[in-house]
């Protein structure tokens, strides 16, 4: 179900700790997850580890630190991630535990053989130490864990690493990213993170040197108790497996879906695979806002309105899980050349006071010779229709009093037009922002007909909430947009404070009957572009699911053993893009509807079948 931000801001129950290790001047290594722990002979790797309090700093070595309970092996630096775990099938692991802490009982999950059908606890006491021994078992993605105590003031997700088990003959070139989140309350309304990937948070995560056409394997690892939805810009990954702590899913090749984002949820894993497509410089990052601003993001936040949040410098105005992406062209390749574009005028607009937000914003596409009315506001955004291989210039014109930057979500386009200030396009030359009073030129590029979104990618909760964001609907050249059949909904956020509730095409309970015909096919478009948290649509006839058609998922078409009919329901998440095709069968009338609010409040709207 939606998620406010009191929801991503709290504890998750269980596994989590109050406790407040003593000083410690052991101080923590970031871990690239490049080397195995252990010592191998022959078919055993022997493994002795300690969790033990250490100073971790993951911003940089010279800013805010926090002490936390680390995994280390005995006798070397404490690690976060933990210390990577890496053989291959037919490999027995024999691992001494031990706990060092002096305050904190600690439950540790994930030595065990996989699959597991039962799920192994080792708990150790203070000093304590545990000796196991078992086979790695499956080929996979896995995680190990431990959790201190139960204490529940705060998040203790640090203390976790990747466990890998590669086929007898090995595994491909790939890289190992694992996701841990350390936090705490400042305050009823602050709250201090660190949130990073392979023990860095933005600025100071890995920046990956890549190759156009090259093929990067990647294995996420997410070891916290937060979903992440993870966006890849400029480029599609596939999803090759999906997995637990104790099982692993590898898809078939026809089961491997391309996507955008994908979502992991808490403890998941997944093995992907992807090519640059264009030079320049991208990222891969969690689409929940709050894990990737300034404001949020830190160990110490920076207060909302500072000058962290509108900086051009993306070292300051992004936070958290970002990595960056540098990508060249190889010797001899040139970009692609661009044929004579069309132009549209998109403008950027401030409106008043709306629902839980202090101000309206909104994009407004400009229709024929005149620009819109200074005052006028749509929610969501015009939708932008474009075609396929049609190369498009849109002039975006800001009204605003404060910068924009706005990112074409899901386009293969070119690095400069991406929209991240500062950071897309090169060294050399990076995307500024859109300054109030000016106008920038980004240059679209559509290789695929589907379902896609553009949206602010700065000050991300507080502009999303008031409303800068819209479709992009990709048509197949020759084809028309119709809009008796072909129908977007697009989820949003009413404010941005713990009282948010979502927006279904900028309404919280309802929209206009929609009346179609029997046995007539329409085409269902879903975006989500809340600042965070998943939203949850059904279509029933009176209590009944009704089925409709998938088709697509982030502007991708679905492979074929997965372009299935199925029941109507859908939970969509963060960054998410889906497309189905509703076929009714039978007249009378349907009812489309979403939870909006924390109470039972839904919106809805009913479909008639005549």
């Amino acid at each position: 179900m939606h998620m406010t931000r009191t929801i991503l801001l709290a504890a998750a129950a269980g596994l989590l700790g109050s406790c407040t290790p003593p000083p410690s001047l052991d101080r923590v290594l970031a871990n690239d997850n490049r080397h195995t722990a252990g010592t191998l002979r022959r078919d055993t790797l022997a493994l002795h580890l300690v969790v033990r309090t250490a100073e971790w700093r993951p911003e940089s070595d010279t800013t805010a630190m926090v002490r936390v309970a680390a995994f280390a092996e005995e006798n070397k630096p404490a690690q976060i991630p933990a210390p990577l775990i890496r053989v291959r099938e037919g490999t027995v692991i024999d691992a001494t535990v031990r706990n060092g802490l002096t305050d904190s009982t600690i439950r540790i999950i994930g030595l065990s053989t996989r699959p597991a059908a039962v799920h192994d606890t080792i708990v150790l006491k203070p000093g304590e130490s545990r000796h196991v021994t078992f086979a790695a078992g499956k080929a996979g993605t896995y995680l190990y864990r431990a959790s201190q105590g139960n204490c529940k003031d705060g998040e203790r997700e640090q203390a976790g690493g990747a466990f890998i088990v590669d086929p007898p003959d090995g595994s491909p070139p790939d890289r190992v990213f694992v996701i841990n989140i350390w936090g705490n309350p400042i305050d009823s309304t602050n709250y201090s993170n660190a949130v990073a990937i392979n023990g860095r948070s933005w600025p100071a995560t890995e920046r990956i040197d890549a190759v156009v056409g090259d093929t990067l394997r990647w294995r996420v690892v997410n070891a916290s108790d937060r979903p992440h939805p993870m966006h890849l810009h400029g480029a599609y990954y596939r999803v090759d497996s999906k997995s637990d702590p104790f099982a692993d899913t590898l898809y078939t090749p026809d089961a491997r879906r391309l996507v955008v984002t994908e979502v992991m949820d808490p403890a998941q894993s997944m093995s992907i695979v992807w090519t640059p497509v264009r030079a320049g410089r991208w990222l891969f990052h969690c689409h929940i806002a709050f894990h990737v601003i300034p404001t949020d993001a830190r160990i110490v936040p920076a207060t909302r309105g500072s000058h962290d949040e509108m900086s051009t410098d993306p070292l300051h105005h992004m936070a958290g899980l970002v990595i960056g992406i540098d990508a060249r062209l190889p010797k001899g390749m040139r970009d692609p050349e661009r044929g004579p574009p069309r132009t549209l005028d998109l403008f950027v607009q401030q409106g008043p006071k709306r629902g839980r937000t202090d101000r309206s914003l909104s994009f407004i596409l400009q229709e024929g010779a005149t620009p819109p009315g200074a005052d006028s506001i749509v929610l969501p955004g015009s939708p932008l229709i474009l075609t396929r291989d049609e190369p498009t210039d849109v002039r975006v014109h800001n009204r605003l009093r404060e910068p924009v930057s706005i990112h074409w979500h899901g386009l293969e386009l070119e690095s400069y037009s991406d929209g991240v200030t500062g950071w897309s396009g090169d060294a050399a030359r990076a995307a500024p922002f859109v300054a109030p009073g000016s106008t920038f030129t980004a240059h679209l590029s559509m290789p695929r007909a589907g379902t896609f979104i553009y949206h602010t990618h700065v000050r991300d909760v507080h502009q999303l909430a008031a409303g800068l964001y819209g479709p992009i609907l990709v048509l197949a050249p020759g084809t028309q947009y119709d809009p008796r059949t072909d129908h977007t909904f697009v989820v949003g956020w009413d404010g941005d404070s713990n009282k948010v509730h979502l927006l279904i095409n900028g309404d919280s309970l309802s929209s206009p009957p929609l009346r179609i015909k029997l046995g007539e096919t329409h085409r269902f478009r879903f975006i989500n572009i809340g600042a965070a948290g998943d939203a949850y649509f059904t279509l029933k006839r009176d209590t009944t699911l009704a089925e409709w058609h998938a088709l697509a998922k982030d502007g991708a078409d679905l492979p074929e053993s997965q372009r299935t009919v199925r029941k109507a329901a859908l939970d969509i998440n963060v960054g998410e893009t889906y497309d189905f095709a509703f076929t009714p069968t039978s007249r009378g009338q349907y009812l489309l509807s979403a939870p909006t609010g924390k109470r039972p409040v839904h919106w809805e709207r009913r479909i008639i079948v005549e």
